[in-house]
């Protein structure tokens, strides 16, 4: 249960493999989206990879529950960003892998909006970077989220040990550095993979 954040692989991407659980499958979020594009004189995005066997640290695939409160992120977008850009890095349903000026709103529910909000992953990518260096987010922090992995490294791996030997402002509130390197490692890997990441 809770929200995660997960790639999204060929099948259901065009609506074959449909979650039943959800109210509106990605098939007709995709559909919309590729009439957005066309409406805008871009091509269409079509080319998603299949969803690759598990192997652990692989980077094939993106899965990351939302557990912390994000109070502490919002501030800190609001003290390092626009008040637009805080409404990109926040406000996305669907993250795809190509560059868009703005966002596009598809008249589509996703299963906790009313509508679906696409940004490019360049886009949020920059902004993830920026919010990175001001936190001085560690290399330590995973690069991968195949499974939970920064998830875990922050709630229960080594995160809390490390804050305590190299201090620093990502050191000061791991909740918040949790979401820099959530938003920052899904922007890297969409644009790696070549794979939206939505929320389920």
């Amino acid at each position: 249960m809770g929200i995660h954040l997960v790639s999204v692989g060929a099948g259901e991407w065009s609506g074959e493999h449909d979650d039943d659980e959800e109210e509106v499958g990605y098939g007709p979020r995709a559909a919309a989206l590729n009439d957005a594009l066309r409406d805008r004189g871009l091509p269409p995005f079509t080319s998603v990879p299949e969803e690759a066997p598990f192997v652990r640290g692989s980077g094939l695939a993106f899965e990351e529950k939302l557990v912390p409160p994000m109070d502490g992120f919002v501030a800190l977008c609001e003290e390092h960003l626009s008040a637009a850009e805080t409404d990109l890095l926040c406000g996305w349903t669907l993250l795809v892998p190509m560059s868009l000026d703005e966002e596009i709103r598809l008249p589509v529910a996703s299963r906790y909006t009313d509508e679906t909000m696409v940004a490019g992953a360049p886009q949020v990518l920059a902004l993830a970077e920026r919010l990175a260096a001001a936190v001085e987010l560690p290399s330590a922090v995973p690069a991968t989220s195949d499974n939970l992995d920064l998830t875990t490294w922050f709630r229960d791996g080594p995160a809390k040990d490390l804050a305590a030997t190299r201090p620093g402002p990502w050191a000061d509130d791991l909740d918040t550095a949790f979401y820099v390197a959530l938003y920052l490692r899904a922007a890297q890997f969409v644009l790696r993979r070549g794979s939206p990441v939505a929320y389920s």
